[in-house]
C-alpha cells in the first residue's frame, strides 16, 4: 500500500519562548505536520517533553513528539502518563517515538548503565507493553524482567483513539523487528551501535543496508505491514543545482562513493524537482512516506513538502 507523503521536523538547539514559538509556527504555516525533539543529555538544550508542550500550544494543528524518547530515562508508565496528559491538553496531537537508547555519553554523564544493545531492547518491548497498558484506562498487570505492574489504572487516557501512534527507531535486526511486531511508524536508521556517531553509519545507510533493513521488517511484520508507516530521517539534505559536486565535496570524510553518497536513505540532495523524483522513487522501493528534515534544511525544501505532502 502507497501512503501519502507527511514530513516533520526535528529541532534541537537552544531557544528562549519567542524563539521557539516563532519557529514551529513557521514550520507548522509551511505545511509541515510534526514537529520532533530529540532526547539527549549531552550536547542538546531542551528537554523534550517541555518544548513538545509549548510548541503545542503555540501551534493549531502540528504534531509533536520525540525523536526519539530514551527508553532508560524514564519509567514507561511516567512517560505514559504524561504524553497522555499531553495529548489531552493538545486536542490529540501527540506521537509517541522511543527507542531502546544508544548514545553512550549519555549514559556516562547520567550515571546510568549503559547495558548491551539485547538487554536494552527487551526492556523497550517490556516498556511498549506498559505504555499501552497504561492508556488503556484500565486497571492492569505486568510481570516483566524489568517493570513490574500492580493494579496501576492509568489516568488519563489519551484523546486519540485506540492510542496515539508509536514510533519505534533503529538500524539493527532486532530492533527493527521489534518495530515490525508492535510499532505503528517504523523510523529506518543506520545501525548505532557504535554508541556515537561514527562513519561506519554512512555505509549502513546505503542501498542495499537500506534493502536488508526493509527484508527484516516485512518478514517479521507479515500480514500487518500494509499497517505500518515508514519514516526516515534525511540527515543531509540540500536544495542544490550540482548534487554530484556536493557529494564529491562530502562523500570521502564518510568512506563512500560519491553516486553512493547520493542514493543513500540519509541523504536528499538535489534540485527542488530532483529530490521530489528521489522521495517519489524511494516510497516506491522502500515504501518511506514519512519524511523527516533537520531544523537547518526544512525552509529550503518548503517547496518539496508543498509538491508532495498528501500525496
Amino acid at each position: 500500500m502507497t501512503r501519502p507523503f507527511r514530513f516533520g521536523v526535528q529541532c534541537g538547539g537552544d531557544h528562549d519562548r519567542a524563539s521557539w514559538r516563532r519557529l514551529v509556527r513557521d514550520i507548522e504555516a509551511r505545511g509541515y505536520e510534526t514537529v520532533f525533539v530529540p532526547d539527549h543529555y549531552v550536547d542538546t538544550e531542551m528537554a523534550p517533553m517541555v518544548a513538545m508542550a509549548v510548541a503545542a500550544e503555540a501551534t493549531e494543528r502540528l504534531r509533536v513528539g520525540a525523536l526519539v524518547f530514551d527508553n532508560d530515562f524514564k519509567h514507561p508508565a511516567v512517560l505514559a502518563k504524561e504524553l497522555a496528559t499531553l495529548d489531552r491538553l493538545s486536542d490529540g496531537r501527540v506521537e509517541l517515538g522511543i527507542g531502546a537508547g544508544w548514545m553512550r555519553a549519555d549514559y556516562e554523564a547520567l550515571g546510568l548503565p549503559y547495558d548491551p544493545a539485547r538487554i536494552r531492547i527487551e526492556r523497550l518491548e517490556e516498556a511498549l507493553a506498559v505504555i499501552e497498558g497504561a492508556w488503556r484506562g484500565e486497571p492492569f498487570g505486568f510481570e516483566g524482567r524489568h517493570y513490574t505492574i500492580r493494579d496501576y489504572r492509568g489516568v488519563p487516557r489519551p484523546v486519540q483513539e485506540p492510542r496515539p501512534p508509536i514510533l519505534v527507531g533503529g538500524g539493527g535486526e532486532r530492533i527493527l523487528r521489534l518495530a515490525a511486531r508492535r510499532a505503528d511508524v517504523i523510523g529506518v536508521n543506520p545501525n548505532l551501535r557504535a554508541g556515537a556517531m561514527h562513519p561506519e553509519q554512512a555505509v549502513d545507510s546505503l542501498e542495499a543496508r537500506t534493502d536488508e533493513k526493509l527484508a527484516w521488517i516485512r518478514d517479521e511484520a507479515g500480514p500487518r505491514m500494509g499497517e505500518i508507516e515508514l519514516q526516515v530521517r534525511h540527515f543531509v539534505a540540500r536544495i542544490t543545482p550540482d548534487a554530484r559536486a556536493l557529494a564529491e565535496a562530502m562523500a570521502p570524510a564518510f568512506g563512500v562513493a560519491p553516486e553512493d553518497a547520493l542514493r543513500s536513505s540519509l541523504a536528499l540532495v538535489g534540485t527542488v524537482e530532483e529530490c521530489c523524483e528521489s522521495l517519489v522513487a524511494r516510497r516506491e522501493r522502500w515504501g518511506f512516506s514519512y519524511i523527516v528534515l533537520g531544523a537547518d534544511a526544512y525552509e529550503e525544501f518548503t517547496p518539496v513538502v508543498e509538491r508532495l505532502a498528501g500525496t
